[in-house]
């Protein structure tokens, strides 16, 4: 049941497993003052007591935002379906198209509402390899790259979207055809 109540009618949960840094805390603040109209559709799920199960990063932020009411979902749930949607709502099922965002959105708007775009800087890199001819590559050159888990993936999936083998992926990255 979704109804609207003051804030102070919210309880964040003491046991909330997620956590949330400075800097994106600031950005998801910024993102609600710049977009209050979409917590009317994407309400804070609570429990009968008015306990958060679901968004209390967002209440949190509302708070400082400044906003008096807001949209809860009530539910009525038991303790293990509370527990479990407390996990089910947190967890990131899918991933981002990157090739998709790098074309058909600004990186500007996408960082100022909070995505985390991975920052691979790769100025000057084709340039500097374009001299390299396949004679000078060895069976034994070794490339070692440092990276999060999430940079890992989008790696990975624009390397097997780009050629056969990593090898020939690995030549096209460094700027030969």
């Amino acid at each position: 049941m979704i109804k609207k109540v003051k804030i102070t009618e919210v309880i964040a949960n003491p046991n909330n497993p997620r956590l949330i840094k400075d800097d994106k805390f600031k950005k998801l603040v910024k993102s609600i003052q710049d977009f209050p109209d979409m917590l009317n559709v994407r309400p804070i799920v609570v429990n009968k007591d008015m306990v958060v199960l679901g968004g209390n990063m967002r209440l949190k932020a509302i708070k400082e935002a400044g906003i008096k009411e807001i949209n809860v979902d009530i539910v009525d749930w038991n303790e293990q379906q509370q527990k479990e949607f407390i996990v089910k709502d947190n967890v990131g099922y899918g991933e981002w198209d990157w090739n998709d965002l790098a074309n058909n959105w600004d990186s500007e708007e996408l960082t100022d509402w909070g995505l985390d775009i991975p920052n691979f800087n790769t100025e000057g890199f084709a340039d500097k390899n374009k001299e390299l001819s396949l004679d000078d590559v060895t069976d034994s050159m070794t490339i070692t790259l440092k990276y999060t888990e999430e940079e890992y993936h989008i790696v990975k999936d624009a390397l097997l979207n780009l050629a056969a083998t990593p090898e020939q992926a690995i030549w096209k990255l460094l700027g030969n055809d």
